[in-house]
């Protein structure tokens, strides 16, 4: 128990009692009675409309002590999410929060809570966009609040086209470097226990384009249309549900490629000029490449694949049977990038953790004998280098020449747990004219503000491999996006009638990939009487060749949409000014105030301002010592990752001046991590052996071909002989290998073929190169063989 006797003093953001929260927050902090928090109920509503969802929770919180509380309660949110609303409910009494800059509000919180007034502070964390901190003040013994916060965020297109949602049921404990600043980040807490709080959740659809379905990993209650053609629907998630992990949901829409445009109409009671008082659009453009182009991917790049091997990656990827090691997983999707890049290429694999190392000195040429020697470290690595400092690795990355027409492309895997995330992504935005960024996100947790910003900073894409979702097919994707040819000279054209004009608000495109949407924000301004229609035209080089895509739209506002366009539009826009200003320069103070006044005008989050609530409509003040309760964070936001009883000894041991952030501390708490047979390694008894089509990956040489030996016939299923006899005389063993190889992925490995596509195309092309004549009868022969039934043409042979 702690009981809180100080506050922070004005003017200052630093606590009295910082060093004794951060020391004890390493297991969370429960009263000595073992009672339950205070928080009992979330409910989560969630809004989807086209590309974009509002989310509303509602925390429900009752103060079961004898004693006046004051509870903080850490989250997570998703990277850029525009919060919008916060307010908590007492009683009959609705208070509804201000934004106001972040100082002031803090010491207006200080100074309620220190004269008895119930307060709610809600505040971003300086370290990473992604995480929140809100603190309820001076709850009544048996007393009740209802806390409402709102967001809205962009979903993200995957794969197979859907649009994902996500609820984060985990917030990691984030690793901080020595020396660095220790914000919200340091506070997170956990617990290993389940706490006494449900959650409920409900999702209403609304599309331009008919719903084709809703699918989640969770269980859902069944899909509801609200309208005979489908563009109306809602779901519920399905009672019972454990907490256990995130929330996904993935909608999917009729022609998700066809490009929109929605106008919204500013609010009247605006200042005259300002972004809230002036229509806002939000265009969603889908630039579609000539099949001609992506038939061919190119064979230059030098790859450089990051591997985190901190102590949290001998974590399992999911809670369910069978579940693999994070480093393990990571171990086979290396052996597949290894086996699918071009000859002649560039590569390195560095591993990090709280130092770094890498395979070679420097990218070397991709032939047989470096694929060899690096797929050997491969199988030697182990989720064994303390903490997780990505910082050190990239900056070495960055200072090694690039290859003339070798462009460098970064594959970065992480389970996404550093406190300096800022200072990481200002580094790839730096670099980001030499190379492109792709990034993973890997098991519940991952912070969304590392591995998405990673991504748009780099050029890249972001990918998130949580539950049972396998690497593999995600890694693959990006492969070949990052095998695609490179688009430049991109940019963004309006055409409006006669007074008006059009101010665009969003970061400059820098990247375009097949088949991925292009979200762009801009401000209209004027007024006409001319045609109430505009267009936007993105044009770009592909291939030296010039390519146009262009969308028509009505200028006119569309249904109400509640001011969601203009505040994502708000909150882009304060990200780049947020990035200007860590640049640094003469401009700091005028670029901070920029931010503030565009926060509070739009009511959205950023890092210098919170949103402050305090309750006027009770006259009484709370009297008595306030104690203090960091409240776990599962349920809401999930399981969190638990050191082992040693490390907290040793930090309860420990005085407030021997845990500043320490390296020691921090990896301890990397390579320690171990709860309940979720984390922790493996017995070596009881390892899985690779399967089948693993094995055939690994025994393919790095030009494409194989050895007709007795480990190719054992993942047929059959005996060396039996390959050699039934081998047509017109071919050599290596054709014959590859021909059976590639019958056998089409035949018995077709729903993995995200994962061997380039395995194939690399066999199917050195066979092209041996001119062999009478290669239908050996495919037939094969067929026969390996009893399948495929055909020639679908080999590509």
């Amino acid at each position: 128990m702690l009981e809180l006797h100080s506050r922070r003093k004005k003017g200052s953001s630093v606590c009295i009692y910082s060093n004794r929260v951060r020391m004890m927050n390493c297991c969370g902090l429960v009263t000595g009675q073992k009672l339950p928090v205070p928080l009992k109920i979330i409910s989560v509503d969630v809004q989807v409309k086209g590309h974009v969802a509002t989310v509303t929770s509602t925390l429900q919180y009752v103060n079961e002590e004898d004693r006046p509380l004051e509870a903080l309660f850490v989250f997570p949110l998703p990277a850029d999410a525009a919060v919008c609303h916060f307010s908590a409910k007492i009683g009959e009494h609705e208070i509804v929060a201000e934004v106001q800059e972040k100082q002031t509000a803090r010491d207006q919180y200080d100074d309620a809570v220190s004269s008895g007034q119930q307060a709610f502070l809600l505040e971003e964390s300086e370290e990473s966009s992604d995480v929140f901190k809100l603190s309820v003040g001076c709850l009544s013994p048996g007393q009740n609040a209802a806390i409402s916060i709102t967001y809205i965020t962009e979903l993200s297109v995957q794969a197979d086209h859907a649009l994902r949602f996500c609820l984060p049921a985990v917030l990691n404990p984030r690793y901080t470097p020595a020396g660095s600043a220790a914000g919200i980040v340091s506070e997170i807490s956990s617990v290993r226990d389940s706490v006494p709080y449900t959650l409920t959740l409900s999702v209403h659809v609304s599309s331009p384009n008919p719903i084709s379905k809703l699918e989640s990993k969770c269980t859902l209650d069944p899909l509801v249309f609200l309208n005979s053609d489908h563009t109306l629907a809602t779901v519920n998630l399905s009672s019972g549900h454990k907490f256990d992990k995130d929330v996904e949901l993935f909608v999917y829409y009729e022609n998700t490629h066809q490009p929109t445009a929605i106008v919204e109409a500013g609010v009247t009671t605006a200042q005259a000029g300002s972004l809230m008082s002036d229509p806002v659009v939000m265009i969603s453009l889908y630039p579609e490449f000539p099949k001609e182009v992506m038939s061919s991917l190119t064979a230059q790049g030098e790859f450089v694949f990051v591997i985190d091997r901190s102590g949290s990656m001998d974590c399992v990827m999911h809670r369910g049977e069978g579940a693999q090691m994070r480093i393990e997983s990571a171990k086979e999707t290396l052996l597949l990038l290894l086996k699918s890049l071009p000859m002649g290429c560039y590569f390195n694999i560095y591993g990090f953790g709280s130092s770094y190392e890498s395979f070679f000195p420097q990218s070397v040429v991709y032939n047989q004998d470096t694929m060899d020697q690096a797929l050997k470290k491969v199988n030697e690595m182990g989720a064994d280098m303390g903490g997780t400092k990505i910082l050190q690795p990239l900056k070495h990355i960055y200072s090694q020449p690039c290859y003339p027409e070798h462009p460098r492309q970064l594959f970065v895997f992480t389970d996404g747990e550093v406190g300096n995330t800022k200072e990481v992504l200002d580094l790839v935005r730096n670099h980001s004219q030499s190379h492109r960024c792709f990034s993973f996100g890997i098991g519940e947790g991952a912070s969304t503000a590392l591995i998405t910003g990673l991504a748009r900073e780099g050029c890249g894409h972001a990918q998130f491999i949580t539950g049972t979702d396998r690497m593999q097919p995600k890694v693959m994707q990006s492969l070949r996006f990052a095998l695609q040819p490179v688009v430049n000279k991109i940019s963004v054209q309006w055409k409006v009638p006669d007074g008006i004009t059009v101010d665009t608000l969003s970061p400059p495109i820098n990247v375009i990939f097949q088949g991925q949407r292009s979200l762009i924000y801009a401000q209209i301004k004027g007024q006409s009487s001319e045609s109430s229609e505009g267009s936007v035209m993105i044009q770009y080089n592909l291939k030296d060749q010039p390519v146009t895509n262009q969308l028509h739209f009505s200028l006119k506002p569309t249904e109400d949409t509640g001011l969601m366009i203009h505040r994502l539009a708000a909150r882009s826009l304060i990200g780049c000014l947020e990035q200007e200003e860590r640049a640094g320069g003469a401009e700091v103070e005028s670029i901070k105030s920029k931010m503030v006044k565009l926060s509070v005008e739009a009511g959205v989050n950023s890092v210098h301002t919170a949103f402050i609530a305090v309750n006027k409509h009770n006259r009484e003040t709370v009297k008595g010592p306030l104690i203090q309760r960091r409240i776990p964070t599962q349920g809401f936001h999930g399981v969190l990752k638990m050191c082992r009883s040693k490390c907290c000894r040793s930090i309860a041991n420990s005085t407030s001046s021997e845990f500043e952030e320490s390296d020691s501390i921090d990896d301890s708490w990397e390579s320690e991590i171990e709860s309940d047979g979720v984390c922790g390694g493996l017995d070596a008894a009881c390892e899985p052996q690779m399967d089948s089509f693993l094995q055939l990956v690994s025994l393919q040489k790095a030009s494409g071909c194989w050895e007709l030996n007795s480990a190719l016939a054992q993942v047929f299923g059959k005996t060396e002989d039996e390959l050699t006899n039934q081998k047509p005389a017109q071919v050599d063993g290596s054709v014959w290998a590859a021909l059976l190889a590639l019958i056998w992925l089409y035949g018995y490995k077709i729903q993995q073929q995200d994962e061997w596509q380039f395995v194939a195309m690399k066999a199917s092309s050195w066979i092209r190169s041996q001119n062999v004549g009478g290669l239908s009868q050996c495919v037939c022969d094969g067929n026969v063989l390996l009893g399948c039934h495929v055909k020639e043409e679908t080999l590509g042979i």
